[in-house]
This record gives structure tokens, sequence and C-alpha cells, in this order.
């Protein structure tokens, strides 16, 4: 069994090929794609691994070529260009799997075997088109690539969709995502806020009604359902959903029919439905306030949105996403400073995306300048005194930490060296774990040293990397 890499970055290409040869696959390497067409031309291989940025071109926008002249050979991409857009046009070419840089080195031996195991023939859906930037998602975080992936799975399907997260994460963005991104897009998108109904009208207002069902039924009244018709029903907080409604739901899923209130005819339904809630759905069921029955058929695929701050690395590229589109609404354009982003990156942001977003069209209107210029501490100050930016601004002293544990802990003299090294090596490694994710490829690149290194450290200072990747 024998894999083709096609990889432009020598190191990368020397981890890949050494694990792979590890698990008894012959590994044959190269840097180009003309590189690549020489070598396929002349030889069958049971898989091909491909960065995207190489140097004579896109290793994605030639591999429609490829599929059709090695149909049965599947593609895992490789990736630093870590956006939805990437994402998706990984996923339009048929792409047996995506993994964005940095990647868990394990994750990628264990998908290229099943790759080649299977060799299936996976049918391309792509669109001639690439999508550009108008992509409603950013991220580059691991958190977000998991999102982008889940994404990219559920395009070419009509599998229900339940998205999972805290307030102001997005879920909505991700429901639109779908809709745009897949089959359905030419349909219409309907948003309903499942909590802002009252309960008695729910019914009516997602199923609709006839004339004369109840008091001031003047006429049919076509439901959310059948307004969405060819596209995508997107029922929002389906965790405050009254029982009655539930029920109703329920049925209309099972049977894929709907019946207005007050009518006698089942109506069929041609919709894709994602569902979203803020709320853990566990404990509703176990109190009885959301039906058991129900969860199951909507978490056919889950979709779990990371809040704010376990993405920080996210945070400047989002402030900046939205000072331009602020910009395209009519405010004056804005960048940030350095110091500015590094302040925006270390807030908290309790109300997540939404909270930051708020907060920059505020800063992109009350800065004092209209003309375009970077934005300063002094302007995020002023956009919201009451924030306490300015107290977040002072730097760690580890000089007058180190001279605090030197004088507390009084080592014996001749071990003050081993011990201060033994006593900030674990919260170093733990602290790198936890900002990568448990990713120990990603650890050793960062901290500078081998991988098997990092693994016997790990293992004697009694740190586990799964633990760390639990969190992501």
């Amino acid at each position: 069994m024998s894999v083709l890499l096609v990889e432009d970055d020598p190191s990368i290409a020397i981890v890949i090929t050494a694990a792979l040869e590890d698990e008894g696959l012959k590994v044959t390497h190269c840097e180009t794609l003309a590189q690549r067409d020489a070598l396929l031309i002349d030889s069958d291989f049971s898989a091909l691994v491909t960065d995207v940025m190489l140097p004579d071109g896109d290793g994605i926008e030639s591999l429609s070529a490829i599929r059709q002249s090695h149909p049965t050979m599947p593609v895992v991409i490789l990736s630093a260009q870590n956006t939805l857009d990437t994402a998706v046009r990984a996923s339009d070419t048929g792409a047996f799997e995506y993994f964005p840089k940095p990647f868990d080195i394990d994750e990628l031996v264990r998908t290229v075997r099943q790759a080649v195991g299977t060799r299936e023939n996976i049918a391309t859906g792509s669109d001639d088109a690439a999508l550009g930037d108008g992509m409603p998602l950013v991220g580059r975080s691991q958190a977000m690539q998991a999102v982008f992936r889940m994404i990219t799975r559920v395009l070419r399907n009509d599998l229900t969709v339940l998205i999972l997260g805290e307030s102001g994460t997005g879920k909505e963005l991700v429901a639109e995502a779908i809709h745009e991104l897949g089959d359905r897009r030419t349909g219409p998108f309907v948003a309903v806020n499942t909590a802002a109904i009252p309960a008695e009208l729910i019914e009516s207002e997602l199923f609709g009604h006839e004339k004369g069902a109840f008091t001031g039924a003047v006429a049919r009244h076509i439901g959310k359902f059948e307004q969405a018709a060819g596209g995508t029903l997107f029922l929002d907080e389906i965790g405050d959903m009254p029982m009655q409604a539930q029920t109703r739901l329920l049925r209309a899923l099972q049977s894929g029919t709907i019946r207005r209130v007050g009518g006698r005819d089942e109506v069929r339904l041609d919709v894709r439905i994602i569902a979203a809630t803020n709320k853990d759905l566990k404990p509703q069921i176990a109190a009885g306030l959301f039906r058991e029955d129900l969860f199951y058929r909507l978490n056919v695929v889950p979709i779990q949105m990371p809040p704010l701050r376990d993405r920080p690395e996210d945070i400047e590229a989002l402030a900046r996403h939205f000072l331009k589109q602020a910009a395209g609404e009519g405010l004056p354009l804005r960048t940030l400073d350095a110091q500015a982003a590094d302040l925006l990156t270390r807030q908290s942001w309790p109300g997540n995306v939404r909270e930051l977003k708020n907060f920059v069209y505020r800063l992109a209107l009350l800065a004092r300048d209209n003309h375009i210029d970077a934005l300063t501490v002094a302007d995020l100050l002023e956009a919201e005194p009451a924030r306490g930016f300015a107290a977040q601004e002072q730097p760690i002293d580890l000089d007058r930490a180190v001279q605090q544990w030197l004088e507390t802990t009084n080592p014996a003299p001749g071990t003050i060296h081993a011990q201060a090294v033994a006593a900030l090596e674990r919260p170093l490694f733990a602290a790198v774990m936890s900002q990568t994710g448990g990713n120990q490829l990603r650890a050793s690149s960062l901290l500078g040293i081998n991988r098997n290194t990092l693994r016997k450290r790990l293992s004697e200072l009694e740190i586990d990397p799964d633990a760390f990747a639990k969190r992501q």
C-alpha cells in the first residue's frame, strides 16, 4: 500500500513520512503539482495526501482532474489556510478528509490508513466557482476548524443538525452557512425563534392554520414549515419550545408531513431542519421539560460552537473583520494598532462574538477622527470606560515571581537550579498543552523540543494530553 505525499515544507514532510512508514505504508514524497502529476501518470497510489499552497499552484484547484483520472484514490487535504472557504473547497472536491495545520499526526495517520483501507469512490460535488471572502464565519483556531469540518460534512445531505453553544457564539451563522453553501441554497432560509412566540400561537406559526380554526383565524395562514419548502427551517432556542409543540414537531419529523391547525389534509414536507439551543438539553430531559425522543431526532449531527474565551487567538481577526463590516455599513473605516488588538484579545467577552461585534461597532462610531486610522488603547477606554481595560494592561512580572519563589521556598544550597526548573517546567508544559488543545505536534514545535522528548516529559510530569484535548 503506497501513499503519495505532496508537501513543500521539508520538516512536515519528514514527520508525516516517518509516521506513515511506521504504519507499514510506502510513502513517495514530492513538493510540486508538476511532480505530482508526473508520478500519477506512471504509478498507482492507494491514497493522496496533499498540501494546498504549493510552489507552482493551488493543490485543491486541480483535484477535479485527478478525481477523473483516479476516481478510486482517496484524497486527504492539508492546509495552513484554515478558513471555512478552504474547508468547503476541500469538501467540494470529494476529499476523504481535510486537516487544518497544525494537525495531530496520530489522527492523520489513522485517517490515511482508513482511506487506504476503504479506497472508496468518493463522489465530487464541486461548484466551479471558488467561494470568496463572503464567508459568514471567521476563525483559524482549532475549535473553529472542528466547526468548519462538521459544516462541510453536512453540505451534501439533508441530515438534521443540532447546533449547541452559549448565546452569542454564532449558531445562526452556522445555520446560514449550511444553507448558503449546501444543495438547498436556491430555496428559502426561514429562521424562527421558538422562545419568542407565545405558547398558544407557536403551533399556528410553525404548522399554519385554516380559516376559522380558532377565534381570529379569518383566513388560511401558511406556517413556517411550508414557507421554508425547498429550503431550510432554522428552529432557534429549541430548548424553550412548549411541550405540546414538541409533540407536534416530533410527529412532523417522524412522518415527514404536517397538518395545519384546524385542517384535515396532510401536507408533505420538503425542508431541511436545523435546530439550535444555548441550553444543555440533558438536564431539560431529566426535568421533564424536553422530550427525549425529540432530542434524538434533532441530534443527528451535533455541532458544538465554542465560546469566545476558548478561542482567544480568533479575537483580533474577528475585530478586524467587524471593523471592515462596519465600514461597509457606512461607519468610518478603521484598523487596530498592535496594543489595542492585544488588549482586546485579553478580554473575557462573556457575551461571546455578539458582544465583541457590538463593541467594535461602537468603537468605530465613537473614535474621534473620521479618517482612516489605527485605533489605540485610548480609543478602547473611551468607547467603554466602565469595562476596566486599563486594569488588564500590566504584564506579568516574571522576575518578581521568581524572587518571591526563592524567598518563600528557601531551597537548600546546590539545589536551587534543579528545583527552579522543576517548579517552572510542569506549569509551563501544562500551559502549552492547554494552549494547543493537547496537540503534541504543535506543542513540541512551540517548546522547541523533539516530540518523543515531549511525550517522555509529559509522562514524567504526570500530565495527560488527552485531558486538554477534551476541552476543545
